[in-house]
């Protein structure tokens, strides 16, 4: 896979120093996790999971809203890292100061050997109590239950419900991750834009951060998005293909190795 675009985004991440990695839904969805609003299947065709991510829809029907997060986290399970998961972890071992910044709620990054990514939307293997905040240990993973209502455990300090360790709808972002978010973008030489479609605010302002401080942002995706307008390169192609070929054009050297 070659060509002037590969060749000038190659070049890029060889020079660069600081990158940010800036990972959305489309990342996994090659790795076969549905994206949020495709995963309906079975009984869980009947709801919108926009009805069900929302604090609201936890407080009305705990077991509801917990029984279809756990399949979720179950189906995550089921799936592996892809080649470009495993781009992004080469990316960061040969540049230590890499960040990875993730809008996804799997394990597949630290699953592919990437270390220590910013979660901007938490994390399904994170739960916490609905009302005190304590963290929580996720459930055992044995075998798949039957998709429907479960209760969730209660909390260890207060014994309220815990809830999935995920952003829902109407939440702000995690403090802590959208802060280191934005100062790796605003430190960066480089930003990899990798499978998303730009259109989740807060999140998709990350990239707008780095390209307005005057680092080359490099996008990869399928089809164009709205952040084409501030991209340096844009490498049209899934990330399983194209950001390994990135890694190999970067360092010819490692190749083999």
């Amino acid at each position: 896979m070659t060509g002037p675009a590969l060749a000038e985004a190659a070049r890029l991440l060889a020079a660069a120093t600081r990158p940010v990695v800036f990972t959305g839904a489309g990342m996994s969805a090659e790795s076969g996790v549905p994206t949020f609003r495709d995963a309906r299947t079975g009984l869980w065709e009947r709801y919108d999971p926009r009805e069900l991510a929302t604090p609201a829809a936890f407080r009305a029907d705990p077991a509801l809203v917990w029984g279809w997060y756990e399949g979720r986290r179950h189906g995550v399970r089921r799936a592996v890292p892809n080649p470009g998961h495993r781009a992004v972890a080469a990316i960061q071992a040969r540049l230590p100061e890499t960040v990875v910044i993730t809008q996804n709620v799997d394990d597949l990054h630290e699953r592919a050997g990437a270390t220590a990514p910013v979660r901007l939307h938490g994390s399904l293997f994170a739960p916490r109590c609905s009302a005190c905040d304590h963290p929580a240990t996720p459930p055992d993973d044995g075998p798949e239950p039957p998709a429907g209502r479960r209760e969730p455990p209660a909390c260890a300090r207060c014994a309220a419900p815990v809830r999935p360790g995920v952003v829902w709808f109407g939440e702000a972002l995690p403090e802590a991750a959208l802060t280191a978010a934005v100062e790796a973008a605003s430190r960066c030489d480089l930003l990899l834009t990798v499978g998303t479609s730009a259109l989740v605010h807060p999140a998709a302002e990350i990239p707008l951060v780095a390209a307005r401080l005057g680092a080359p942002v490099v996008q990869v995706n399928p089809v164009g998005t709205p952040l084409d307008a501030v991209c340096a390169v844009n490498l049209r192609g899934p990330a399983g293909e194209m950001l390994p070929a990135l890694v190999r054009s970067a360092w010819p050297e490692d190749v083999g190795r």
